[in-house]
């Protein structure tokens, strides 16, 4: 048994997508969560300067003396390498590769498309993830840039005619590949899961990577014995590097309920 908490990070605030994952899966395990709200986003940096910031990130879940660490960010995911965790003495997951995992024991035609953001796309890691289990299978990514600010702005109803219009552009090239099995690259697309389903004609299998890592550390958790011992539920604690003001209302899009949780305020570049 090990009742510390699990650690969460994300460029801002998809990766709530993860902890409400988490929170289903796991209703007894604490969880430390980190949104980098004041750099966001990730997905328009140099690589050099994402692993930079990923590394703040890790650095501070560790302070929290957290007994796992998760990429909550598909952008953060790609950029990460063995070397930047090889460090942490506490076992790692990004998205990348449980959503690979996932993607190819779906697909049955092995054409597999992923979206994400700009950086996540160049980076072809979600592609080097999908080839390394399946060799055969061929990939096409699309860069999704305005996905991450309409979803942090609200605009995510089903029938939301300004994201149902950037949808349609950014499937186009997806559904020309003929694709069966889509990869949410980004853990904020899952808030437009309904319209992106709509689009594809219900036809395409959605991956949804913050739901994957989640049952990653559901199962690596068990295996190892490190569950928590409590039996009562998990509480979350809340970071972010931005004014915490608006954090509520956007975090309840990525959560379905109300945070009433104390938001801090934190700087990385202290640590």
């Amino acid at each position: 048994m090990d009742n510390r908490a699990i650690g969460v990070f994300d460029s801002g605030l998809g990766g709530l997508t993860t902890v409400k994952e988490l929170r289903r899966l796991l209703p007894y395990e604490n969880i430390v969560y980190l949104g980098d709200t004041g750099r966001v986003p990730y997905g328009t940096r140099g690589r050099e300067t994402i692993q930079k910031y990923a590394m703040q990130d890790m650095a501070f879940l560790q302070s929290h003396n957290v007994k796992m660490i998760i990429a909550a960010c598909g952008t953060a995911s790609s950029a990460i390498t063995s070397e930047m965790t090889s460090h942490l003495g506490v076992p790692f997951s990004g998205v990348v590769l449980p959503a690979a995992q996932a993607a190819c024991a779906s697909s049955i035609s092995g054409r597999i498309g992923v979206i994400g953001t700009t950086a996540t796309v160049r980076s072809g890691a979600y592609g080097r993830a999908v080839r390394g289990i399946n060799p055969d299978a061929r990939v096409f990514g699309s860069a999704c840039p305005l996905f991450v600010p309409l979803v942090e702005n609200g605009f995510i109803q089903p029938d939301n005619e300004i994201t149902i219009k950037v949808a349609r552009i950014y499937l186009e090239p997806i559904i020309k590949f003929e694709t069966d099995t889509l990869i949410l690259g980004c853990t904020h697309y899952p808030i437009i899961y309904d319209i992106l389903n709509q689009l594809l004609d219900y036809k395409v299998t959605l991956i949804d990577p913050g739901k994957e890592v989640a049952r990653w550390a559901h199962s690596y958790l068990i295996s190892e014995d490190m569950l928590s011992s409590s039996q009562q539920k998990g509480g979350c604690e809340f970071f972010v590097t931005d004014a915490p003001d608006s954090f509520s209302s956007t975090a309840d899009i990525f959560l379905g309920e109300h945070v009433d949780s104390q938001v801090t305020q934190i700087d990385l570049e202290a640590i």
